[in-house]
């Protein structure tokens, strides 16, 4: 049975494609759930994709990974600033855990510099447009002992 791993969007990224394409690109939400299936597929993983507005709703995602997902990756959105909740949630799950960033979000507004999710993650991609969360499935795969 494959192993699990849910990538968890924050807000205002079901926008993707639509909103501030000079900064996040013209791929939509969609096109990056396609190319994660792929990639995750190639190595031998599931899943479980989703995007909320909703900080709750986002903790119980995390909640609902503690049962049953192997690693998250998660591109928290603006909740990477602001979400104390979402860290104390990451913080109780015990598999790995990757931050994704469309934007170098060091370039950008010094308010984004600050992340309370790299205070959990395994790993941080940022700048690198929506392929960083193919590069996020690829490390974990590796991290949890696929190809």
């Amino acid at each position: 049975m494959p192993k699990k791993i849910y990538i968890l969007n924050g807000p205002n990224l079901n926008l993707l494609g639509k909103r501030q394409p000079e900064i996040y690109g013209h791929e939509t939400l969609a096109d990056v759930e396609s190319a994660c299936r792929q990639v995750a597929s190639d190595a031998g993983l599931e899943i479980a994709f989703h995007q909320s507005n909703h900080e709750g709703a986002i903790i119980d995602l995390i909640h609902e990974a503690r049962d049953s997902g192997a690693g998250i990756v998660i591109n928290p959105g603006a909740f990477t600033h602001t979400s104390v909740a979402i860290l104390d949630a990451l913080n109780a799950f015990e598999g790995p855990v990757l931050e994704v960033h469309i934007s170098n979000v060091h370039k950008r507004e010094s308010f984004r510099h600050h992340s309370y999710v790299s205070l959990r993650a395994d790993g941080v991609i940022a700048g690198f447009g929506t392929q960083g969360y193919q590069l996020a499935v690829q490390r974990m795969a590796r991290l949890l002992g696929g190809q």
